[in-house]
Formats: structure tokens, C-alpha cells, sequence
């Protein structure tokens, strides 16, 4: 077999082809997931919070050329500045995102599971012996007399 071939059998596995779907599903499902946390969800959370934006929530390890004596206003404020950031905010939002993920990602492992369990199978009864066990049992039973 060429190797031509055996990569085409390879590739045309149910397997990988299940793979590669997922890998483009998963990979918008992260986008969805990302605007999700960063629109929607951190918002509110930071307005609850005494307006904070999440997004701009960092501490500056080393300021950069020409920093202002007051801070940076944002985080792009300071990366342009050249600062060392420590970003806690986007490592908040990340870590939502990773829990709202996980979570879908267990629910759907779990309903699969619930789908792949079979009913326990019914219990067979044996199958009658051969004519020549049930000979062989009659003769041991009539030497037994």
C-alpha cells in the first residue's frame, strides 16, 4: 500500500473526521464563549462592583518611557508606554470563560453517557445440552444405581 493510501485511510477514519468537526465547533464555541464573558457577563459584574472594567484591571510592575505621574488610565495605555502589566482583569475573564466552557463540555460528555448506556441484558437461560450429554448423564445416573 502507497503512502498515498494509507494517509488517505487515515484521514477518512470516523475518528479523525469527529476530531477535526470538533476542534471548528469547540473553536467557535470558545469565541462565543469569550464574547459571552467579556460583553455580557464582566459588565454588569464590574457595575455591581463599583464600575470596575474588568478589562482595564491591572497593576503596573514597571512603568514604562514617559509615564504619567497620576497612572495609566487603561491597560492599552500602559502596554503603549512599554509598562510591565501584571492583568488581573483579563485573567479573571479567562477563568470564567474556562468554567462556563467546562461546564458545557461536562453537560454534553454527560447527556452522551446517558445515551450510550444500555439497558443491563436479560439474563439468557442455558442452552439445552447435546443429545450426547444428556446420553452420557443417563448412563453416569444408571451406574450410580
Amino acid at each position: 500500500m502507497a503512502l498515498r493510501d494509507e494517509f488517505k485511510a487515515f484521514i477518512m477514519r470516523g475518528n479523525v473526521i469527529d476530531l477535526a468537526v470538533g476542534m471548528v465547533v469547540g473553536t467557535a464555541f470558545s469565541g462565543i464563549v469569550k464574547s459571552l464573558v467579556d460583553d455580557v457577563i464582566m459588565p454588569p459584574i464590574g457595575l455591581i462592583l463599583g464600575g470596575v472594567d474588568f478589562s482595564n484591571l491591572f497593576i503596573t510592575l514597571k512603568d514604562g518611557a514617559n509615564a504619567p505621574a497620576e497612572g495609566y488610565a487603561t491597560l492599552a495605555a500602559a502596554q503603549a508606554a512599554g509598562a510591565v502589566t501584571l492583568n488581573i482583569g483579563l485573567f479573571i475573564n479567562t477563568v470564567i470563560s474556562f468554567l462556563i466552557i467546562a461546564t458545557a463540555i461536562f453537560a454534553v460528555i454527560k447527556g452522551i453517557s446517558k445515551l450510550q448506556k444500555e439497558a443491563p441484558a436479560a439474563e439468557e437461560a442455558p442452552a439445552e445440552p447435546s443429545e450426547e450429554i444428556l446420553l452420557l448423564r443417563e448412563i453416569r445416573d444408571s451406574l450410580k444405581k
